[in-house]
């Protein structure tokens, strides 16, 4: 999971798009980058680190244009390093920069075919590095010395035609403009806003709306699953579907967990899906307990707090903060390895005595993916003097790897694997577990847009919408995920990024 922005605007756009980044920087803190465009030129900075560790102000001085892209990375899979900061760049055709969110689930298909048939280099291993190189290779075959829209247009059919998986992209041609397209499936999430000046229209795309509202641009929708956009030098706004069987099937795991409350996405307010997941899980909680023997609810903050105060309202039983979170600690689920979730986990969370001392407690969380921080946070109430701790989860039981780029672990690391809700309840050291339903996860979505054609719930089901995971994917990342391969692959893209270097570093 990542968070992209693209900005096509009237004077230099770097200070636009630093802020944008760091309104999504909850999408990612392993690396960020900014690419702009000026005389032909480009200039970039990128590094790991969070947007504003890796932006001083010698470095934005340097950012100078009137289009630019930014990337805010979150290692899919654990990996992470200098050499995989984004965006990416090749040089040919006209020179294109390029930022993706997601997971091509073809890449290795893809990374063959490009080395033996389109005799291209690839410098990593990661699949945001085959997408540009598969877009750039498309748009070459077309051979136009000054690409129209419609060239953009048809080497984006082709990529749709040859690239599986979900994903969102955002990218700069030289002297041309900014891009960006999204899945077939409208996996992961792609808006578009613009902003009137005294020069002329303005356009940034971005993942999320929220950082389109914070820096003045009106909301102009979403991109479109298949679609692409095309804003050129001039701020002229040019769209088209490119996939003709396109169908909107969105991620459900960014309304539990990753988007910000208060985006939209694909017509659907954040907010008011996790109000409605906390109304629902009351629901269920009166039907399996119906003497309600809970004196408190509390949340893990901050992603289960709006459905733990719907949840408490609904229920008529007391909310409060009994949870006090650091904020200068990361969020614990996209940090890369297990050893450092763990160790962050009682740097980022503090109980506050009063609000356990003696009581039935109940706490919410969003969900419990590897169960290490529900159980260490469990550990913490009891020592807190709480009478009994329920645990409720505003998602249903995470038994399966996601593919399409979020860092699920291995299937033997979830905790939900293969187990029952009481089985996880005892791991866990809860009095008693309840998660929510299925049915009314995807309700609760679904009903902030009927028009939605469905929801991508793999990690719950274990139904992948793309149609091309097997088992035999699985068992191979299953290899990658294990907190071993990653810890490993870590040590020698670090090495690798050190040797390689960022020479286009401004």
């Amino acid at each position: 999971m990542c968070g992209l922005v693209g900005v096509v605007g009237k004077a230099d756009v770097a200070p636009d798009i630093y802020d944008a980044l760091t309104v999504l920087q909850h999408r990612g803190q392993d690396a960020a980058g900014i690419v702009t465009c000026a005389g032909g030129r480009f200039s970039q900075r990128k590094s790991e680190g969070l947007v504003r560790d890796v932006f001083r102000q010698h470095h934005m001085q340097l950012l100078t244009g009137s289009m630019g892209i930014g990337h805010v990375r979150y290692p899919t899979a654990g990996s992470s390093g200098p050499a995989l900061a984004q965006p990416f760049y090749v040089n040919s055709p006209y020179g294109i920069a390029l930022a993706h969110n997601g997971n091509l689930t073809n890449s290795e298909r893809l990374t063959r075919e490009l080395f033996q048939d389109d005799l291209r280099h690839l410098n990593t291993d990661s699949d945001s590095e085959v997408l540009l190189n598969v877009f750039a290779h498309e748009l070459q075959t077309l051979g136009k010395l000054s690409p129209q829209p419609e060239d953009i247009f048809n080497a984006v059919e082709a990529v749709h035609r040859r690239c599986e998986g979900g994903y969102a992209v955002v990218g700069l041609l030289v002297n041309y403009g900014v891009f960006g397209f999204r899945d077939p499936s409208g996996i992961r999430p792609l808006v578009i806003g613009t902003r009137e000046t005294k020069k002329g229209s303005e356009y940034m795309i971005a993942s999320e709306s929220v950082a389109l509202d914070v820096l003045g641009f009106s909301l102009l929708g979403d991109v479109q699953p298949g679609e692409a956009i095309f804003i050129d030098q001039q701020g002229q706004l040019h769209r088209r579907q490119c996939a003709p069987a396109a169908k909107l099937y969105p991620c459900i795991f960014e309304h539990v967990y990753f988007a910000r409350p208060d985006s939209l996405m694909d017509g659907i307010s954040v907010y008011k899906t996790r109000m409605r997941q906390g109304a629902a899980l009351a629901k269920k909680i009166r039907r399996e307990r119906p003497d309600l023997d809970i004196d408190v609810i509390i949340p893990i903050p901050d992603t289960s707090r709006i459905a733990a105060q719907s949840m408490a309202y609904e229920l008529n039983i007391k909310f409060r903060e009994g949870l006090m979170k650091n904020r200068y600690i990361g969020r614990t689920f996209i940090m890369p390895g297990q050893s450092h979730r763990k160790r962050s986990v009682k740097q980022k969370l503090n109980p506050v005595p009063l609000e356990f001392d003696g009581k039935n407690v109940m706490l919410v969380d969003d969900s419990i993916v590897r169960g290490t921080t529900c159980r260490q946070i469990i550990e913490m109430a009891r020592e807190a003097g709480a009478a009994n701790v329920y645990f409720a989860s505003a998602a249903p039981p995470v038994r399966y790897p996601n593919v399409y780029g979020i860092d699920m672990p291995s299937a033997t690391e979830l905790i939900a694997h293969n187990r029952s809700v009481e089985e996880v309840c005892k791991l866990i050291g809860a009095d008693w577990l309840v998660y929510q339903d299925l049915d009314d996860l995807i309700r609760c979505s679904t009903d902030g847009n009927p028009d939605v054609d469905g929801f991508d719930c793999s990690v719950f089901n274990g139904e992948y919408i793309t149609g091309d995971v097997d088992q035999t994917y699985l068992d191979r990342i299953e290899l990658l995920r294990n907190d071993a391969a990653q810890n490993k692959q870590r040590e020698n893209l670090r090495a690798e990024g050190a040797l390689v270097g960022l020479h286009n570093d401004v």
